[in-house]
């Protein structure tokens, strides 16, 4: 599933570019991946403007003057500028210069329009690249649940995943069934300088490639490279030799040195 990273990534290839085009047309080819009627939402779509587009969490919003264009890619969900369709496309936005599509493999990802933010995108927690130390040491130590589900908790904190919480456990060297108000000041604030520096080496990559993502280019994401314990499972730590581990942890496959990460 695209975690921020490869969000911000497709948000930073479609910034540039997308501001000042004018939908034309909107076309919904499944009704799966919608969150409304889609005949309401090609009608409310038919003549806007884009004027921007930002990242939310794992959101990407879409500002169309007074509408927003809310996209949540799924675990396969890919939006694409000016590509051509194929056989996953399941949206097609027609644009006076160019078209922006969505495709999306598995149909887990969702498309909405509203006037506002949707409810749903506004009740969740800070951004991870944007909380102060201070703020998120506060709000690990409010609560008593394990470190790894709270971190993938997006009312707790936005944006982060699988991926990102698992290499960023492994740089701090904390369990990832830690109990999190537990976990003393300097090791939280470890946590939080690890979390931070495997975001943006990640947007720095231009994201993590380990099945479907690419970017707004169609370009793969080079982070997967540089991953030190996801999906390692039985190679040696990079750090220690240790064998890496995986286990489940709140239903969520998780990755882990067991030497380095000691409970």
């Amino acid at each position: 599933m695209p975690e921020l990273p490869e969000v911000e990534t497709v948000v930073r290839k479609l910034a540039p570019h997308l501001p000042g085009r004018r939908i034309l047309a909107a076309e919904f080819l499944v009704r799966r991946i919608l969150c409304g009627s889609p005949r309401k939402m090609s009608e409310a779509l038919a003549g806007r403007t884009v004027r921007g587009v930002t990242r939310h969490g794992k959101f990407i919003l879409i500002d169309l003057d007074g509408l927003y264009l809310t996209v949540h890619l799924g675990m396969t969900g890919k939006l694409l500028l000016d590509q051509p369709p194929g056989p996953y496309t399941r949206a097609r936005f027609c644009l006076d210069r160019g078209v922006l599509i969505y495709d999306d493999v598995r149909q887990f990802g969702r498309i909405e329009v509203s006037p506002h933010l949707p409810a749903r995108v506004a009740a969740l927690g800070p951004d991870a690249l944007s909380i102060p130390p201070e703020e998120f040491l506060s709000r690990l130590r409010a609560h008593r649940s394990m470190v790894k589900p709270l971190l993938l908790n997006q009312k707790f904190l936005r944006g982060m995943g699988n991926i990102y919480s698992d290499e960023a456990l492994f740089r701090a060297r904390i369990h990832p069934r830690a109990i999190a108000s537990r976990i003393r000041r300097e090791r939280a604030l470890r946590l939080y300088q690890a979390m931070r520096e495997v975001l943006l080496e990640s947007i720095g990559s231009g994201g993590s490639s380990i099945a479907d993502y690419v970017d707004a280019e169609g370009r793969p994401g080079e982070f997967q490279n540089w991953h030190r314990v996801y999906q390692k499972t039985g190679l040696p730590c990079v750090r220690c030799g240790a064998a890496i581990r995986r286990i489940l942890v709140a239903q969520r496959g998780t990755h882990f040195c067991p030497r380095c990460q000691r409970l």
